[in-house]
């Protein structure tokens, strides 16, 4: 097992990786930018080191200085996290070079998954449902007309290097395709280096359902159950749960079954989530994998007794996956998790700047993950999580009444947060019978401020 372990992250992920590494007896090495000199992960990790200005570009996504840290530090392995470089196969290639483990896959499953057009091809191949799409990448406008007319208006383009909804636009007319297909080549340059696309068929009011996967280095694979995912805006997840409230048990273990042989195929290891769409019949179609821990996997955590970021850890160090997972999985209760954004609840709005006053909820049936507290600033430079709420229940009644409890105990002063929107969606009749799909949010907020950009 690994004696030190660096975390290439901030904020509350690279406080769960080092509680992590506290129970397995791992010591901890945390980087930081200059902002965050001050930040809870520095305090708590055993040894830190400055990696440059508060810029992710210069600090956080700064491979030479991640790497440098590591080897000064003499940390066998460097655990990415989620964002930033946890998905760049190229990093995890410079860790493999510099004789350090990547806690995460394989740089070439990174590579394949992350090109989301050989992502769709590669799980087509392996007996997934996949979208009718464009067979690869799109190239030019003539290849743009004939792949939507083939696959049928509405048509969703998608940048093939991306996520989290940039290079994302939806063509309902053939008049709008050429516009908004070069809209979607130019988010895709800037945002993700990238301007290639691909073409999907528009599915109208889906549901968003994940798989949460662990695999092995021995070719071992198994499924911790769904998540659902559908209430998010500009494609960003605002509360999750699990297991879907849409999805029964049999559905539920055929799909993980399918998923399972179809993540053997590719020789998938370390943690990962495949990612669906599901139309208004029920019918279920892949969309992406995202190679990394989730933000949400609180949730996963909770119903199995799985903790996955040790997990992670295990398997890269060789651990077998049947000495860390008891199958069959047991499902046990329900859980929510709200994310709480440093956000205007009205518009989305970012609200960086001090924290005045925090307090934390606590009781029965409640996990918070944060690296907030009173006094801290919630910086422009990064991503706005200022805390993950979830509750747990026995059944969905119950983690709704506790969640429903600890967002009115939540207290965030000297900023905006997302909190008075999520009372808002727990309280509403649709959201507890379980009727939503990812147009939801829509009945809070005003349609173009959920999609801009769009």
């Amino acid at each position: 097992m690994f004696k030190k372990v660096l975390i290439a992250n901030r904020g509350e992920i690279a406080l769960r990786v080092i509680a992590a590494c506290k129970e397995l007896g791992i010591r901890t090495v945390a980087v930081y930018s200059e902002i965050d000199r001050g930040s809870l992960h520095v305090q708590m990790a055993d040894e830190a080191l400055c990696i440059g200005p508060a810029k992710s570009a210069d600090s956080y996504l700064n491979i030479p200085a991640v790497i440098s840290a590591a080897e000064i530090t003499d940390a066998e392995a460097i655990h990415p996290g989620y964002g930033f470089l946890s998905e760049n196969p190229s990093f995890a290639e410079v860790c493999q070079m510099s004789g350090i483990a990547f806690i995460g896959p394989r740089p070439e499953v990174i590579r394949l998954m992350g090109e989301k057009a050989e992502a769709r091809r590669a799980m087509k191949k392996a007996g997934l449902p996949v979208l009718p799409g464009s067979d690869g990448l799109v190239k030019t406008e003539e290849e743009a007309r004939a792949a939507a007319c083939a696959i049928g208006y509405p048509v969703i383009i998608k940048a093939a290097a991306g996520g989290g909804g940039r290079g994302m636009r939806t063509v309902r007319e053939p008049a709008e395709l050429l516009t908004l297909y070069h809209q979607a080549q130019h988010e895709a340059a800037v945002s993700f280096h990238s301007p290639d696309v691909y073409l999907e068929k528009y599915i109208d009011r889906p549901r968003h359902i994940e798989f949460q996967v662990l695999g092995d280095n021995e070719g071992n694979v198994v499924v911790l159950g769904v998540r659902e995912c559908s209430i998010q805006r500009r494609h960003q997840k605002l509360i999750e749960e699990s297991p879907s409230p849409r999805m029964d048990a049999a559905t539920r273990a055929e799909m993980s079954e399918r998923v399972a042989n179809a993540l053997r195929a590719t020789g998938y290891s370390n943690a990962g989530t495949v990612e669906f769409l599901m139309d208004q019949e029920g019918r279920l179609f892949f969309i992406e994998m995202n190679t990394r821990i989730q933000v949400e996997h609180p949730v996963t955590e909770m119903v199995t007794g799985v903790d996955l970021v040790k997990a992670q850890i295990l398997i890269a160090g060789g651990e077998p996956l049947s000495a860390l997972v008891s199958e069959p999985v047991e499902l046990r209760g329900h859980a929510i998790e709200c994310r709480i954004n440093a956000e205007n609840p009205q518009t989305f709005a970012p609200s960086a700047g001090r924290i005045t006053k925090f307090h934390a909820p606590g009781l029965v049936g409640i996990r918070v993950d944060t690296a907030a507290h009173a006094d801290c600033v919630i910086p422009p430079y990064y991503d706005s999580l200022v805390a993950k709420l979830i509750a747990h229940g026995r059944d969905r009644t119950e983690a709704i009444t506790r969640i429903e409890r600890a967002l009115d105990m939540f207290v965030v002063e000297g900023i905006l947060t997302s909190i008075p929107m999520h009372q808002r969606i727990i309280a509403d009749p649709d959201f507890l019978l379980g009727n939503f799909d990812t147009s939801y949010v829509q009945k809070f907020v005003p349609e173009q401020k959920v999609v801009a950009g769009k």
